[in-house]
């Protein structure tokens, strides 16, 4: 054989390989964070909210940068896993008073001791681990935070009627509670 032959070949081995490691640490990495999808409907109201389900593995998930919390209060989280959390709903909506136009947003939190900074923003379609360009954001607030009575091993986000045209879509890790107050 020729030196271009085994080059060749060498760099196809290689760049098989590379591609090999990749998928396998994608279907991996995304088996140990599911994607789910949550919907909620009511009359002609639609919401869906996409994002992926972490694990709790043992670690602290909530509280102290010194304590080795996995998500430190006060500093930015993509509200799951993977890719950047998404919600969607085709009819305006109100967030403790203020307006928030339909559509579809990148759904971000910063969570804190007693109230996390709930997020909407306009980038989209952005890995969730890095932080987003907040001038993009839309509407901020803070939310009180509450405490559950049991652990929760798995993130997860749902939707909970809080009555007429009012939905709490409900963030639940570890022992910690966020209800979101959605008027429409």
């Amino acid at each position: 054989m020729n030196i271009k032959k085994i080059t060749l070949i060498s760099l196809s081995g290689i760049v098989l390989i590379v591609i090999g490691y990749i998928a396998y640490s994608f279907l991996t990495t995304r088996s140990h964070s599911p994607a789910d999808r949550v919907e909620f409907s009511d009359g002609d109201f639609q919401l869906s909210i996409d994002y992926c389900r972490p694990y709790k593995k043992g670690r602290i998930i909530f509280g102290e940068e010194s304590e080795g919390a996995l998500l430190p209060y006060g500093k930015y989280w993509r509200t799951g896993a993977n890719e950047a959390t998404e919600i969607e709903f085709n009819k305006d909506i109100k967030i403790k008073g203020n307006t928030l136009n339909a559509g579809r947003y990148r759904f971000y939190t910063i969570p804190g001791k007693n109230t996390w900074t709930v997020a909407f923003n306009s980038e989209l379609g952005k890995w969730g681990y890095g932080e987003p360009n907040y001038e993009m954001d839309v509407l901020r607030t803070e939310i009180p935070a509450g405490q559950l009575d049991q652990s929760l091993e798995q993130f997860t986000i749902s939707g909970e009627m809080e009555g007429e045209n009012a939905v709490n879509i409900v963030l639940a890790w570890d022992q910690s509670q966020v209800k979101i107050p959605v008027q429409y």
